[in-house]
């Protein structure tokens, strides 16, 4: 009879657990954006503990969300960094160049869509390859490593004792020559975007082709 009665306890227990995860538990209709330590309920966690539990976007951070967060609340979609710009679509004359990102998350739940995966811009691009002079950067100001707008994050590329290749385009070409006003065996430099961001670099060659990666390639003008 102890026994029954003991059995019949512990039942009414877990339903009325179970009953109460059903009304209050879990994120449903509970969501909140950004970190908000008031965005809580009881009920299990993502890692089977069962307690306190949150429905906030910082709980997918601090490994305490709800066991449906991912089910009940929206994800916005996530994506990369740009990458590098492409050259121009055709030489010598007005172009457009191109740089895109992927998607590293869907969204789901209405959370927000993904942007544009694709960027084009106007150019036009006078390069030809027969005309390329190498150059080790020697010095560069500490405001080359502050910029972090989109256009200046070349910058972080120009380190001391990196090899770098530039060609000349036509407005930099010293008339009647096949010398460039940069051409010069040490140069003081300056870059386009960011005036603060300058320093020395020193000519090892010129060559027929450029032959250094993309983040390594610049240009007179």
């Amino acid at each position: 009879m102890g026994f029954s009665v003991e059995l019949t306890c512990w039942l009414l227990v877990l339903f009325i657990v179970r009953e109460n995860h059903t009304v209050n538990g879990g994120c449903s209709g509970k969501c909140c954006r950004g970190r908000d330590m008031s965005c809580l309920t009881t009920d299990w966690r993502m890692d089977r503990v069962y307690g306190t539990c949150y429905c906030d976007e910082g709980c997918v951070r601090t490994k305490d969300c709800c066991f449906d967060y991912f089910t009940e609340c929206p994800r916005d979609c996530a994506v990369s960094d740009w990458s590098f710009w492409s050259g121009c679509a055709k030489p010598c004359q007005l172009s457009v160049r191109v740089r895109v990102r992927h998607i590293e998350q869907q969204p789901g739940n209405s959370g927000q869509p993904c942007p544009s995966l694709e960027e084009r811009a106007g150019c036009r691009e006078y390069r030809n390859h027969q005309f390329c002079v190498e150059f080790k950067l020697e010095s560069r100001t500490p405001h080359c490593t502050v910029e972090n707008q989109p256009h200046t994050l070349w910058m972080r590329y120009i380190t001391e004792g990196f090899r770098v290749c530039v060609a000349c385009e036509p407005p930099a070409m010293r008339n009647n020559t096949s010398s460039c006003q940069g051409d010069a065996a040490v140069l003081h430099w300056q870059a386009v975007g960011n005036p603060q961001c300058s320093g020395t670099w020193r000519k090892i060659q010129k060559t027929q082709q450029c032959t250094c990666p993309p983040q390594h390639s610049f240009v007179f003008i």
